[in-house]
């Protein structure tokens, strides 16, 4: 029998991360100081681009405004243009970094619509391969990511060298 290690997700399923004070996107943007430990790829104007401590699929990044806002609807038109920019720019550099076969890009608004964080919009850009979705998820409700979050950070940043 193989055996299938994933120790940073024990955090998640143990809701470490709703435990947490404050808003991690803020965070990251206030204070991009240590970069690498909070996954940031890019800050490009009043936008940024992250990769998701806790994946859909290998490479699942996602991109938030500065602005602490929750919704859609009250970004102002540079803010809404901006975050559409730059999602467009990361899902480009996804595309030249890795290759994928295809792309889910989606804004959760609301828990009942899979939102995990509430009050800061994002936007969610998942790379998918034909065959990333195997007999796991179906037999074991487990997800197979298949590189760590720091290597990915460290393949990815050079097609992030923006502004």
């Amino acid at each position: 029998m193989r055996q299938l290690w994933a120790p940073w997700r024990m955090t998640y399923i143990q809701g470490g991360d709703e435990k947490r004070e404050g808003c991690f996107f803020c965070e990251a943007w206030k204070d991009a100081g240590d970069a690498a430990e909070r996954l940031l790829l890019v800050r490009s104007g009043k936008t940024f681009v992250m990769l998701n401590r806790y994946p859909y699929s290998n490479a699942h990044l996602l991109v938030a405004p500065a602005r602490h806002f929750g919704v859609m609807e009250e970004a102002d038109d540079g803010e809404g243009a901006e975050l559409w920019r730059v999602a467009a720019r990361a899902k480009r550099a996804l595309s030249e970094a890795l290759s994928p076969d295809g792309f889910n890009v989606g804004v959760n608004q609301g828990r009942v619509a899979g939102a995990g964080v509430l009050d800061h919009l994002h936007i969610h850009i998942v790379p998918r391969w034909n065959g990333d979705v195997n007999f796991m998820p179906v037999f074991a409700d487990v997800r197979v990511i298949p590189q760590a979050l720091e290597e990915t950070r460290g393949r990815l940043l050079p097609f992030f060298q923006w502004d």
